[in-house]
């Protein structure tokens, strides 16, 4: 278990984790050395470090190994100039996909690329053209780790908290310490000493050299523990080795660079050093520990023991925890330094390892296994997840062998199915997966579209296996299945197909039968409806992701979660489905905002599957979204070889709207349960028209207004969704799922979920149009296109007040009158709340204005607006206005006011450009009251971790309104825009924040791990497709 304070140096403090390492040993070091520096010779030396130190600007664009995908601050320094060669951390380097800059002290910015990230020791090299830096005189800093010494003074040059140069002092107190142990399930370091000294580091040194007055190099800044100001080191004695091949193989290649190869070995086991007196108490014999003293330097005080074993490694079976290291091949060794020599020349060969186990000496034979062969260099993205051969450095975390199929990101398909990240999958389809060439040979033979039992383990509860269904994802939002495979000879990850498209099935229903496209409307042959008909409810479930990556690290180290919302109702109210794995984040805010989005309304893919009461679970459609102001429901549609559409027709579930549903009226709450078990209770009326008043959440995201809903004496809770039906079975209501935030304090909240009845009226007339055909866009549905209706609303935010309040707002006993005769049992009057920005609405009606009557008809609840809306759709197409009366700070005005007509379709298009998802601004957005006059046709409403939107700050919540000069009031005019761009080219361009305030940011292009692409909803096939936009060839 890690020590909860310490932590890499440019990464976040980790979690919080129980209990404190303590290190208790004799420190026998030596001497002191009597050179004493001056001032002056501090000042000579920094002035050659200092521009040899650059930072780092590093952008992690996949989840990987034991790193999440994201972007990140850390050090550098230059250790070859005429090879152009960077040294820096591994946990900086990266072990998957990166792209980095290096920015010298004078400013100066150039690409580089990594080379090496050692499998083990927290170390890695970049590579950069020396000719890219012009402007700066700078050499080399040469590497020394002899000079290390307890009581050394040295000085950390870096990168510190985000600074541009930092020069921390201190003086070297151990040179044995413990490789610090950072995380559980992340990266650790281990098999080596390290340095400690107080000087104090914090995140972004990560990198940094630790250098003495001579300006050498004596350790590699690596880690601190904040509570004790304390900085760990690494030596560098495995660095200078490594750096030795790699300027070998750079100066025997001749035109094109070439990966370089630096023998690694490993027996896949982990070693401890312990003191004498630890070890007798593991059963040392008195014999061997002298033999072991009088072998070693006198200064020696411990060996090393056997902390871990990996399983199925070379070691296991053969070495337990416990066991103490005597000799190697014959020869007494006691310090890791040796020993990794020994193995490192040792790849391939045969080791014979003297133990002793409980006072007895053993002797094993041990080959060494090559470590780059453990070390994942490809992984698999598909549908957003990202899965890759179990590393060593994992393996050794969670006690798995090597090589298993490792999920490190699951993205949208294996998160839906609810499998975690850092997941082992075990079976797919029923097919066992030892490795991920066994997952991609099972993917190709599925169909898309399929449901496939999925089995897997965590490492948090891995003696019992979890099984669940995953729907095969139809790569209509993401590419198909990729396989990436590193290239160090470019620093880059290649790409290709991992399925050739000619081995993919067409899409299935879940009975394995292809879905039919000639399928009718309505199914009239289906079993007549008794008093209660269950098997015609169906339960729409929609899961939505809100962000991309447990745990994933943002520039300034904030951690942040990713969470899901699942809506299991019966009402076809949907949350959307997120387009691409992301999280939110504020433009103005410094840290990753840890908020979710749920039933987030900017996300435009929607995944939805309609369950037939305990018989079957189909995908489904929604085929008309209906906006009442904000207020939606859809009408979900299914396809099944055997089911065909199920709607709610009055032939097959008889929907009554008259006579309205009163106070005490029994109803029987019909409907799935979330374990999609057929439920039947009874219940009382208590409220037949409650307003619904659900605030504003901290961002824009779909929010019921404008709607009264049912109110029963019983709580059945938010799992628990369906149909409200009376003594003969008609449907009078549908029990739907809402949800609000409830905000405890101005940074804490928390999303509640609650159900009310939604009344008949508000879905029958619209599905009679839809039905019998509506004077908007077709749709295909089943193979048959129907026209869509268009529903005229007021696009106006209203609240109920009563008569009593409204009395002290100015109205007059008349109106109260006038409104009591209209409805004698509400007692209230309709205010403004808001109106929708680009509304006709928008600049006529005003906050707090009472609406008194439509075209002289009083009003008192919402549905007299709608029906008002209804009657123009009657008359004259060219009639759009309605004729309000309206109280106003006392005084009685007469207003004509525009009405507005939507169509059913919400979003239908979207455009992923350098990893931030932009669109049209959608209702919630709109209801905030705001829209840039420069255009508000390319709003910002998701961004991708790991991506150029994350590296430079495009964050959600404005509007892209220029892209290098070029006017972008829509999507159109920004996909001509963005089409001119090249790879790798900087891209200046305009924003307006939702707050209203401008700005003006650079980003560059990546097209290889980012390429542009677009979503269209097609109505002809009632399928999204997805297109490229540009990528690179």
């Amino acid at each position: 278990m890690g020590d909860p304070l310490e932590r890499l140096g440019s990464e976040a403090s980790m979690a919080t984790e129980s209990g404190m390492k303590t290190d208790l040993c004799l420190e026998i070091d030596p001497p002191l050395s009597e050179t004493v520096a001056t001032a002056e010779d501090w000042r000579r030396s920094l002035s050659k470090v200092v521009p040899a130190v650059v930072v780092l600007r590093t952008t992690a664009c996949r989840a990987f190994d034991t790193e999440s995908a994201g972007a990140s601050y850390a050090t550098g320094f230059i250790v070859d100039k005429r090879r152009g060669i960077i040294l820096t951390n591994r946990h900086v380097v990266k072990p998957g996909p990166v792209v980095a800059e290096a920015t010298f002290v004078n400013r100066e910015e150039i690409p580089i690329y990594p080379v090496y990230r050692d499998p083990v020791h927290d170390f890695g090299f970049f590579s950069y053209d020396p000719s890219a830096v012009q402007f700066l005189s700078y050499e080399e800093i040469p590497l020394a780790p002899e000079a290390a010494s307890v009581g050394l003074e040295i000085r950390v040059v870096g990168n510190d908290s985000g600074e541009k140069v930092s020069i921390l002092a201190g003086t070297l107190a151990r040179l044995d310490r413990d490789a610090p142990h950072y995380k559980k399930d992340g990266y650790n370091d281990f098999n080596t000493f390290y340095m400690q000294a107080a000087s104090g580091t914090k995140g972004g040194s990560s990198g940094s050299p630790v250098i003495d007055w001579q300006g050498r190099a004596v350790a590699l800044n690596a880690g601190s523990k904040s509570s004790s100001a304390s900085a760990f080191f690494l030596p560098l004695q495995r660095v200078v080795r490594a750096l030795s091949f790699l300027q070998k193989s750079i100066d025997s290649s001749t035109d094109k660079p070439k990966a370089v190869h630096i023998p690694r070995g490993t027996l896949q086991m982990t070693f401890l050093h312990k003191g004498f007196d630890e070890i007798r108490r593991l059963g040392l014999r008195n014999e061997t520990e002298q033999v072991v003293r009088h072998a070693s330097p006198p200064e020696e005080t411990g060996m090393l023991v056997v902390d871990s074993v990996v399983p199925s490694g070379p070691a296991d079976k053969h070495l337990e925890p416990g066991d103490v290291l005597v000799r190697v091949n014959g020869t007494v060794l006691t310090q890791f330094l040796n020993l990794e020599n020994l193995i490192d020349d040792g790849v391939g060969q045969i080791v014979e390892l003297e133990i002793e186990r409980g006072g007895q000496p053993l002797s094993v034979s041990v080959s060494v296994q090559d470590l780059h062969s453990i070390t994942p260099d490809h992984f698999l993205e598909v549908s957003g997840a990202v899965i890759h051969p179990l590393s060593y450095q994992q393996a050794r975390n969670f006690r798995f062998p090597c090589g298993l199929a490792y999920v490190a990101d699951p993205g949208y398909m294996l998160f839906r199915a609810g499998v975690p990240r850092h997941a082992i999958i075990k079976k797919v389809a029923n097919e066992d997966i030892s490795c991920l060439a066994d997952l991609v040979s099972v993917l190709s033979k599925l169909s898309r579209g399929a449901r496939v039992p999925l089995e897997y383990m965590s490492h948090t509860d891995r003696h019992r296996k979890k099984s669940v269904l995953v729907t095969i994802d139809r790569h209509e939002w993401y590419a198909p299945p990729q396989l990436y495979t590193r290239n160090d000879s470019s620093g880059l990850w290649d790409v290709k197909p991992a399925i050739e498209p000619a081995a993919v099935s067409p899409s299935v229903g879940n009975s394995g039968l292809p879905i039919s496209q000639n399928m009718p409307l309505c199914h009239h042959d289906t079993e007549p409806m008794h008093e209660v008909n269950v098997r015609g409810i169906t339960d729409t479930a929609a899961i939505m992701e809100a962000s991309s990556g447990d745990g994933s690290q943002n520039d300034f180290g904030s951690e942040a979660k990713k969470q899901r919302v699942e809506d299991d109702s019966l009402d076809g109210t949907v949350a959307n489905g997120s387009l691409y794995e992301s999280e939110f984040k504020s433009d103005d805010a410094m840290a990753t905002d840890n908020t979710a989005l749920r039933d987030y309304e900017g996300a435009t893919a929607l995944s939805a599957n309609a369950s037939l009461a305990e018989r079957a679970i189909e995908p489904a459609l929604v085929m008309f979204e209906y906006t009442k102001l904000n207020s939606r429901f859809g009408v979900p549609t299914h396809q099944s070889y055997e089911v065909v559409l199920k709607l709610f027709h009055q032939n097959m579930l008889d929907l009554v709207n008259e006579p309205a549903l009163q106070r005490g009226d029994s109803v029987y709450l019909v409907g799935l349960s979330r374990n999609l078990q057929a439920t039947s209770r009874k219940s009382i009326v208590t409220n037949p028209c409650a307003a619904l008043n659900i605030g504003s959440a901290d961002s824009p995201r779909y929010r019921a207004t404008n709607m009264e809903v049912i109110e029963l004496d019983t709580d059945f809770g938010s799992s628990f969704s369906g149909a409200l039906t009376d003594e003969q079975g008609r449907i009078r209501a549908i029990w739907g799922s809402f949800s609000t935030q409830v905000k405890y304090s101005s940074t804490s909240s928390e999303d509640h979920q609650f159900v009310r009845g939604i009344p008949v009226y508000a879905i029958s007339q619209v599905l009679e149009k839809i039905i019998t055909g509506g004077n908007g866009p077709a749709l295909l549905i089943n193979g048959v296109k129907r026209p869509m209706p268009l529903v005229r609303i007021l696009e106006v935010e209203l609240y109920p007040t009563l008569l009593s309040k409204a009395r002290s707002f100015g109205l007059s006993d008349e109106w109260i009158q006038i409104l009591v005769k209209k409805d004698p049992v509400r007692r209230q009057v309709l205010r403004v709340k808001g109106c929708l920005a680009g509304s006709k609405a928008e600049n006529l009606l005003e906050q707090g204005d009472m609406v008194l009557a439509v075209n002289k008809m009083p009003v008192t609840c919402f549905n007299d607006i709608e029906a008002a809306c209804r009657t123009l759709d009657k008359g004259s197409d060219s009639d759009e206005n309605l004729n309000l009366t309206i109280l106003r700070q006392g005084r009685e005005l007469e207003l004509v006011v525009g009405t507005d007509r939507r169509d059913g379709n919400g979003t239908t298009r979207a455009i992923n450009w350098c990893g931030s998802v932009v669109q049209d601004p959608h209702p919630a957005v709109r209801a905030l009251g705001f829209l840039p006059e420069e255009g508000h046709g390319v709003y910002v409403t998701r961004w991708c971790h790991g991506s150029p939107a994350h590296r430079y700050g495009l964050y959600a919540l404005q509007w892209i309104v220029e892209v290098n000069g070029k006017k972008t009031p829509d999507l159109n005019a920004f996909a001509d825009a963005t089409k001119e761009l090249e790879h790798g080219q900087f891209v200046r361009i305009r924003t307006v924040h939702l707050n209203g305030k401008p700005r003006v940011l650079t980003l560059k292009q990546d097209l290889h791990y980012w390429p542009t692409w677009e979503l269209r909803f097609d109505p002809e096939t009632a399928l999204w497709r997805r297109n490229i936009l540009k990528a690179l060839k």
